[in-house]
């Protein structure tokens, strides 16, 4: 899972893991990668690289969003607002 770094310390929190999520709905949605890369325009090699990403640029995952029909940017909002609450306590 990725984690988000705290701004006064090296702690990290284990919260996120962007390409997971990615992963997570495009199988819940029961694709074939062969159909994701195509939508893409790319090869499967580099879908199954975007599942192993932490992170993803904002670009690629508003593109994401798109192919799959799911708001990912929605996903992460609650958990950095939530991040950013405990970082201030």
């Amino acid at each position: 899972m990725e984690t988000l770094k705290g701004k006064d310390d090296n702690t990290m929190t284990p919260e996120l893991h962007i390409g997971a999520m990615v992963e997570n709905e495009f199988r819940r949605q029961g694709r074939q990668v062969k159909w994701l890369a195509q939508s893409l325009g790319c090869n499967r090699s580099n879908v199954y690289g975007i599942f192993r990403r932490k992170n993803i640029d904002v670009f690629t995952l508003i593109e994401l969003s798109d192919i799959l029909q799911h708001n990912f940017i929605a996903d992460i909002l609650p958990m950095v607002e939530k991040h950013k609450q405990e970082e201030n306590r």
